[in-house]
């Protein structure tokens, strides 16, 4: 009797979670987190570290908080010990930080993270507190029920990927490298869809690649002048033109290997839209133009300096530095400069024979039976390609099904998810860190 006791409690610790339980309390933590300001900039992040910080002492997790920078910009690492110490451990990697947001184009508060007609609405629920929940929740679903994983579990949570990571995971990997020791990461990226990339068949993609960063600057000059008598050198019209000249690059290379792995998991192609158009080849975004005198600028005044950006988008395997140079020869005007304010970073793709990725697979398809799983690339950035230096697999794992409206509000209006969606990610993250690989 004495023996029984004891077996007892032991089969009590690790029983079947209760989901419904996981569930309420996912969505409250998501709710308070989506509340807690992490805006970048300035990507103060301690509100929403100590929030972390917090949920996982509640069930004897510690958390250890990084302070990178002077104005609350704060890492978190959090470790769940795993059985087998031969392995080196998973790393579930979030940020904290969210973009700024437009609160005119807001029908609701995009900070008061509402539950409303089965939608969770707010800046970050895409990009990515709702992925960081999912892999929080995992650790703490595990901790509670008792329940300990193949391998450790490394919980990364970093303060400034959305503007390039000085502080967050490049610190992290210059100061405490110890603490980023894994086999595997797995980040924002994938996602399941019905309507992106090919309507009517659900083709759940695990990203492998991104494309490369590539931020420029093109600043003219000219004299400044009374707007009343017009001049040829204006530096709005020279601007004009090189943006003309630097779009206007031509389309080089053959297709990535990854995109046939994709147009073999959509039936040999997949529909024309602005994300499928966007992996498949470099692209250049004119994103910002800045001219003129005065607050508010003076109308009747040409001003001597006028500027624009442009998002740039390589595909892996070309050369930055050729693209830019190149670019510099096409507008070959000495009253335009062109200066780079993005340090892009090559590193491929992952490999995705692995026993990580196949893992994945098979909880995609547990839940979402139906799903054509494949290898993707993204045409945004994320903090994965800096582990992908290191020799890391680097997957993103969006585990949702996601509408290309859906998508379209990350960095958008009316960012927002669903609510069932967020649910069974829940319940799908916690799978993939209980699952032996």
């Amino acid at each position: 009797m004495k023996l029984a006791i004891p077996l007892f409690c032991a089969a009590l610790a690790a029983a079947e979670p209760d989901w419904k339980a996981v569930e309420a309390q996912s969505i409250d933590i998501f709710q308070r987190y989506i509340r807690t300001p992490s805006m970048n900039p300035p990507a103060n992040t301690r509100a929403a570290a100590e929030l972390f910080q917090k949920e996982l002492a509640a069930v004897g997790i510690t958390a250890k908080l990084y302070e990178a920078g002077p104005n609350g910009q704060i890492n978190l690492i959090a470790r769940l010990e795993g059985k087998n110490r031969a392995k080196k451990p998973l790393l579930l990697m979030n940020h904290f930080d969210v973009v700024p947001v437009d609160r005119a184009a807001w029908s609701i508060d995009p900070f008061a993270g509402l539950v409303k007609d089965g939608w969770v609405w707010g800046r970050g629920t895409l990009d990515m507190k709702g992925i960081g929940v999912m892999q929080l929740m995992a650790l703490i679903t595990m901790k509670k029920y008792g329940l300990t994983p193949d391998r450790d579990i490394i919980l990364f949570s970093t303060c400034d990927e959305e503007t390039g990571g000085d502080l967050g995971v490049r610190w992290m990997i210059e100061n405490h490298p110890e603490q980023l020791d894994a086999e595997y990461v797995l980040d924002e990226g994938g996602f399941g869809t019905r309507d992106i990339l090919r309507k009517g068949k659900l083709v759940f993609g695990i990203s492998v690649a991104e494309k490369q960063n590539v931020w420029l600057r093109l600043r003219a000059k000219g004299p400044a002048a009374h707007g009343s008598q017009p001049i040829p050198d204006n530096a709005n019209m020279t601007l004009f033109k090189a943006i003309e000249k630097a779009l206007a690059a031509p389309e080089k290379g053959k297709p990535h290997p990854v995109i046939a792995q994709m147009l073999a998991a959509t039936g040999g192609a997949m529909d024309p839209n602005k994300f499928t158009n966007a992996i498949q080849k470099n692209t250049i975004t004119l994103t910002t133009l800045r001219a003129g005198v005065g607050e508010p600028v003076k109308v009747n005044v040409i001003p001597s300096t006028s500027e624009a950006t442009l998002d740039c988008r390589l595909q892996p395997g070309v050369n930055a530095a050729e693209f830019v140079s190149e670019m510099r020869a096409r507008i070959n005007d000495p009253n335009v400069t062109v200066e780079e304010l993005s340090h892009p970073d090559d590193t491929g793709a992952s490999n995705f024979s692995t026993p990580l990725f196949e893992t994945l697979a098979k909880v995609i398809k547990k839940h979402h039976p139906s799903a054509e799983v494949t290898p993707m690339m993204v045409p945004y950035s994320t903090d994965a390609p800096k582990f992908r230096r290191r020799g890391l697999p680097a997957y993103g794992f969006t585990p949702m099904i996601l509408t290309a409206q859906m998508v379209a509000t990350m960095h958008s209006d009316e960012e927002r998810i669903p609510l069932d969606q967020f649910q069974t990610g829940v319940k799908m993250m916690f799978d993939v860190v209980r699952s032996e690989f």
